[in-house]
């Protein structure tokens, strides 16, 4: 009888502690290990360095890899094979070709959006009317820098068919930087961090894109369709570690460290140069991480103008939103 007893309390002492600490035995469990891509280097991308980091992902029961790719496709070839399970990055010519052409990809939240960033040029250029006739960088055609210069030109009327307006591709913003400041291009979309980088060695910034209010899925993060509906508690966990990463940013405490990842993330030369990024990150995440329906019909209009798959596409069905309404409910945020 007394071994019974024993048992009987020693299920009960677990028992009360998976209800008093489930982060604890969370954590303890073997972590399951994912993928997440992303693209553009940019302050941006600063919530996947600060969540692996600071253990977040770790301490919602994941084992997270991030990953940079060079273009959005490859991130979406990594997606549709299953190496990886999440892409962080824009509403590109990419990733809603891939809608398009039949991949069961999905916004699942939606960070920042609405256009943010800089354009930047070389100091002889200083009204929008300049922009006629010059060469303009970017990563790719159809690609993010490709997609925010394009809304920002139909923003201030402007069409490069029209307007004699270049576009020169090179790489990411550190070489588009180089590419600015060496006068290989005169200008081009820069995130806040280089963009001040360049405003410090004279170079001018022409506009605040974010002071436009163009809506746009300016950071979101994707995944397969399949992959929601078969591991909706993988899917949860990440997102979860998400909103609390945003709050672990907007910290004030934790601006050190937060600069620490922006710096080691972006490859740059001193911890002191992320600063710029670091107080643009506190303002640009969404802390309601829906993603953005209204910035995805705008860059299906763009898009769907030279190609009828994506005019057939439907902002609604780009986005499964099911597992941020569910954090919403519990009060998450």
């Amino acid at each position: 009888m007394k071994s019974v007893l024993s048992i009987m309390t020693l299920f009960f002492g677990i028992f009360v502690l998976s209800i008093m600490y489930p982060a604890s035995l969370y954590a303890a469990s073997a972590p399951t290990k994912i993928v997440v891509t992303f693209g553009g280097l940019s302050e941006r991308s600063g919530v996947l360095f600060a969540a692996k980091d600071a253990g977040i992902f770790q301490r919602h029961g994941l084992d997270a890899q991030v990953v940079n790719v060079r273009s959005g496709p490859v991130g979406m070839a990594a997606l549709a094979s299953g190496e990886t399970q999440f892409h962080a990055g824009s509403a590109t010519g990419a990733s809603i070709g891939a809608m398009a052409g039949g991949l069961d990809l999905v916004f699942i939240a939606g960070l920042i959006n609405k256009l943010d960033g800089t354009f930047v040029v070389n100091p002889s250029i200083k009204t929008l009317a300049d922009l006629k006739g010059k060469t303009i960088a970017v990563q790719s055609i159809g690609g993010g820098i490709w997609m925010f210069t394009m809304l920002a030109f139909e923003h201030w009327g402007l069409n490069p068919e029209r307007d004699g307006i270049k576009f020169r591709v090179v790489s990411d913003q550190a070489v588009i930087a180089q590419a600015i400041a060496s006068g290989t291009v005169d200008g081009g979309y820069l995130g806040y961090t280089f963009g001040a980088q360049m405003e410090r060695q004279g170079f001018r910034i022409l506009a605040d894109l974010a002071k436009l209010g163009i809506p746009y899925q300016g950071l979101g993060i994707m995944a397969r369709r399949s992959f929601v509906d078969r591991s909706p508690d993988t899917v949860e966990r990440a997102l979860r570690a998400t909103v609390e990463t945003i709050a672990f940013i907007n910290d004030p405490s934790n601006k050190a460290a937060v600069m620490r990842s922006l710096a080691r993330g972006l490859r740059l030369q001193k911890v002191e140069d992320a600063e710029a990024g670091y107080e643009m990150m506190k303002v640009l995440y969404d802390r309601r991480i829906y993603p953005s329906v209204e910035g995805l019909r705008n860059v299906l209009r763009l898009l769907g103008k030279s190609n009828e798959s994506i005019r057939r596409l439907k902002a609604e069905d780009t986005v499964d939103d099911r597992t941020v309404r569910k954090l919403e409910r519990e009060g998450l945020f």
